[in-house]
Formats: structure tokens, C-alpha cells, sequence
């Protein structure tokens, strides 16, 4: 019997009609050849004739065995046949075989659905699409259905961008594919559903963060990738001024108090609240967080993932985590007034909690806590900062170029003419490294308020935002937009930018 070498494996797979990737798998085999009615195949077991009386069977032709090594042979099958070894419009012909159009609605067709969705092309297809994806380091993937066409868009540096997409009749498979992976239920599809994908991919774990909704043609899904690598627990990487750094890290360096993080979803407070922790986490601090959903997991730090179905809402577990003696608190979002009460008592008694609010600036978080009627001098007491910001493209340095910036947009940034004399304006003219869109990566433009006596004055008085911002930027507050100006001016980002995602002081 003919022992052969990982150099004697093929270039190109060798494509046979019913025999599965799966099976390859399980039996440790790989196909070498086919010459007109005889298949060559190497094996790491040539004396499983178990499997080699059912090729013959189902292949009807003539097999000849050569002995290979487990490992290369498991090398050779996921070069030849995995995801990454074909392309889009390969895996999805493959795919598109033998479908028949599946109604949204029909009970019937469901074990039809859970089979093709369990069948190789359909699998590589998905698998093809999430690896791209990761390695264009996307933040989501959305599946989407509308009348005439199935969409795939991957979210790259907070901008959506087409993928390759399947055919409209490949739809229900491919969502069917994904709510298994994710173990929902794919008969429901009249209900939105979550769940949670871990994959192995290139020696690391990834997770995914599953969502359904049911829309007119068909069910909707976003998978929301959750890169451990891509976390950066680094504050200094985040894009701090020099200046409000040092005052942030003289904020979080306090024994008690409450801190906020405030912006819209997507403007990376996540980010920023668990590099702040791991800035902060050490063996003399306990720490506990309380979020919906736990997005990456920290070493050293107990997450608890709020399940309002059994109960555990965050005032709930908020109580419970004041009776585990931590030192440090991170509270995912104050949503509700019992909630914003009960953070506040654990910062009056000695914790040090952070938490996020959704609103436009820093001044504004503490209008809305004063709106969700928690009392103001307790407030007051217990504020120590807020933290406000956004995220902007940052210019990709491989095509980075001297521009003349538009004077309608200069306009809009209210800069005066001496302050522009020595700018020079950059952009990304679009080049491979970049996806030709200019960008590369993404950083946080910031706003900090500190809460000193005027400010505390500006609570007990239930003063508006206006107001307190007012009295904030007299005492020196650097806005949402003045930092972005200043990253501009840097050479880091856009004038474009900026105005995406600030509004006017």
C-alpha cells in the first residue's frame, strides 16, 4: 500500500456527487483522484472497510486506498473543502442546487428547511460569509429580505457595506443555518428571537450576538461579532486629549462616587467602560458587573448577565450585588428611576459605580436623571463625572493626502480665520488597504464634564442642560465637537466626520 506525503495531496478538490465533507471527516479520509470509473482516496485507517464498502456503494465505482497521516489528512480536507478555500460565487452555485422556493408562513416546509440548512453548501456559504466578515473586522452582519432580493451587508467602522449576496430563494436556508448555530427556534418566525454563537476561527474564539425580527418578506437577522482581539484596554488608544486622560484617570483613581458614560448606541461606551476596568482592576479591588448583554468577558471581574425573564433586571441585581462587598460596581445602563436610586445609594456608601445613559452630551445625563425624579441633593453628592463621546473614522495612513477642505463645511465648524492660517487639511483617496473608502479604524472624540461645586450648585438648582454645559464650558469643558475640531486639525480625521456626529455648541 502506497504511503504518500502531504505534497502529494491535490492543488484543487476533487468534486464527487454524494460524498460530504462531514463524512470525509468522521471517516478520515480525503479524495486524491478520479479517473473515469476509479476514485483514489487517502486514508488514515485503510483498514476501515466499514467505510470503504459504503463508498463503493454509494459511489459505485472502483476504489483504490493509499495510507496518509491523520493530521494532514484533516489539513487537506479543510483547505480543499472548507469555507475559506472557495469563493462566494462557488459555494453559493453549490448551494443554489436542487432549492425550492420555502414560504415564510407554511408549517410544512419546515424538515425540508432544517435539512438544507444542515447540507454542506449551505453551511460553507454561511461559514464563507461570517469568515469574511471577521476578517474584514466588521462589527455586524445583517441578513436581510426585501421583496425581490436577500441582502448581506457587513458594518465596517460604523459604516454598512454590500456583501456578496445569495439568491432570494437561498434565504430561509441561510437564516435557518444561523438560528441553529445559535440554537433558536427555527419554526418561529413571527416572533423576534436572540441568542449567542462561539466559534473557533484562525485559533481563536469568537463570539456572535444573534437577532431576529420578523419583517414582510421574510425574517430579518444581525449577528453582532464579538472579537476579543478587537477590544483595545488601552485608554490612551481610545483617542483622549492629553488633558482629559489625566483628569480621567485622576476620576477613576476615587474610593466611592458615581461616574457616567454617555452617547448613542454604537459610540463605543462599552469599549471605554471595560478598558477603564481593566485600567482599574487589581487584586485589592472586587468588582462586579451587571450588563445586557455581557459583550466580552474580563479576567478577574464577576459579570452578571441581566435576564428580566426570571427576574433579574438591573435594580434587582443591583440590590443583590451591594450584599457581595465589591468595591467597584459597573451598572450596564441606568434605564428607570428605581434603578438610578439604587446607584446612587451604593455610591453613597462607599462603591465606586459607573454606569451609561443615552443622551447627546454630558450635561444632559444629569437633566435625565433629573427627570427620572431622583432627588437632586442626593445627586449632587454622589456625581463625580461624566464622560461623553462618539466615534469617527480615522483617515487610512496607506493613501492619506493633503486636501482643500470645503468652506461650507469650515463654515459649519464656526472656526475663524486666524485659527485656519497654519491647518493643513487631510483625506483617504481609497486604496486596497482601505477597501477604497478612505478609512481605516475607528477612535472615540470625547467631552468630560467634572462635577465641582458650581456644577453641584447647577443640580441643586434642577438648572437646564443649556445651562449646565454653560457653566462647564466657562470652566474649561472641551465639547464633543471642539475635540473632534482638534483631531481634524491633527491630521486624524475629517471635517465630514465630525459633523456626522456632533451637533452644534
Amino acid at each position: 500500500m502506497t504511503q504518500i506525503s502531504y505534497n502529494d495531496y491535490p492543488k484543487e478538490p476533487v468534486l464527487i456527487d454524494n460524498l460530504s465533507v462531514k463524512f470525509m471527516k468522521q471517516s478520515l479520509f480525503v479524495p486524491l483522484e478520479m479517473v473515469e470509473n476509479n476514485i483514489k482516496i487517502a486514508m488514515a485507517e485503510p483498514d476501515d472497510y466499514y467505510t470503504i464498502d459504503a463508498l463503493k456503494l454509494a459511489l459505485g465505482t472502483n476504489i483504490e486506498i493509499c495510507k496518509g497521516e491523520r493530521e494532514e489528512i484533516l489539513n487537506a480536507i479543510e483547505r480543499l473543502y472548507g469555507a475559506a478555500s472557495q469563493s462566494i460565487d462557488t459555494i453559493i452555485e453549490a448551494a443554489d442546487k436542487g432549492v425550492y422556493d420555502i414560504s415564510s408562513e407554511v408549517d410544512d416546509d419546515i424538515d425540508h428547511l432544517r435539512d438544507l440548512a444542515s447540507e454542506a453548501p449551505i453551511i460553507r456559504l454561511v461559514n464563507r460569509l461570517i469568515l469574511n466578515a471577521v476578517e474584514l473586522k466588521a462589527s455586524d452582519i445583517h441578513f436581510e429580505p426585501f421583496e425581490n432580493e436577500f441582502k448581506v451587508r457587513y458594518r465596517i467602522d460604523g459604516v454598512l457595506h454590500d456583501a456578496e449576496s445569495p439568491p432570494f430563494r437561498l434565504q430561509a436556508a441561510i437564516i435557518s443555518r444561523v438560528k441553529i448555530m445559535a440554537k433558536l427556534d427555527i419554526a418561529e418566525r413571527r416572533l423576534p428571537q436572540d441568542g449567542r454563537i462561539k466559534l473557533k476561527i484562525e485559533k481563536k474564539e469568537i463570539d456572535f450576538r444573534v437577532s431576529t425580527i420578523p419583517t414582510l418578506y421574510g425574517e430579518s437577522l444581525v449577528m453582532r461579532i464579538l472579537d476579543r482581539d478587537t477590544l483595545i484596554l488601552d485608554l490612551r488608544k481610545l483617542g483622549f486629549p492629553e488633558n482629559i486622560l489625566s483628569r480621567y484617570i485622576e476620576l477613576i483613581s476615587q474610593p466611592y462616587g458615581m461616574i457616567l458614560v454617555t452617547g448613542p448606541t454604537g459610540s463605543g461606551k462599552t469599549s471605554t467602560l471595560y478598558t477603564t476596568l481593566a485600567k482599574i482592576n487589581s487584586s485589592e479591588n472586587k468588582i462586579i458587573t451587571l450588563e445586557d448583554p455581557v459583550e466580552y468577558q474580563l479576567r478577574g471581574i464577576n459579570q452578571i448577565q441581566v435576564n428580566p425573564k426570571i427576574g433579574l433586571t438591573f435594580a434587582g441585581g443591583l440590590r443583590a450585588i451591594v450584599r457581595q462587598d465589591p468595591d467597584i460596581i459597573l451598572v450596564g445602563e441606568i434605564r428607570d428611576k428605581e434603578t438610578a436610586e439604587i446607584a446612587i445609594q451604593s455610591a453613597l456608601t462607599g462603591h465606586l459605580l459607573f454606569s451609561t445613559l443615552h443622551t447627546n452630551d454630558a450635561a444632559g445625563a444629569i437633566t435625565r436623571l433629573l427627570d427620572m425624579e431622583v432627588e437632586n441633593f442626593l445627586l449632587s453628592s454622589t456625581l463625580l463625572g461624566i464622560l461623553a463621546q462618539r466615534l469617527v473614522r480615522v483617515i487610512c495612513p496607506y493613501c492619506k493626502q493633503e486636501v482643500k477642505p470645503d468652506k461650507k463645511l469650515l463654515k459649519s465648524m464656526n472656526s475663524n480665520n486666524g485659527e485656519m492660517k497654519n491647518v493643513r487639511f487631510f483625506g483617504g483617496q481609497g486604496c486596497e488597504k482601505c477597501r477604497y473608502t478612505g478609512f481605516r479604524g475607528r477612535l472615540a472624540i470625547f467631552e468630560y464634564l467634572h462635577v465641582d461645586e458650581d456644577i453641584r450648585k447647577e443640580i441643586i438648582a434642577r438648572s437646564s442642560t443649556e445651562r449646565i454645559k454653560k457653566t462647564a464650558m466657562e470652566k474649561g469643558m472641551m465639547t464633543l465637537r471642539q475635540d473632534g475640531w482638534q483631531k481634524v486639525k491633527d491630521g486624524v480625521t475629517t471635517i465630514q466626520e465630525v459633523l456626522k456626529v456632533t451637533l452644534e455648541n
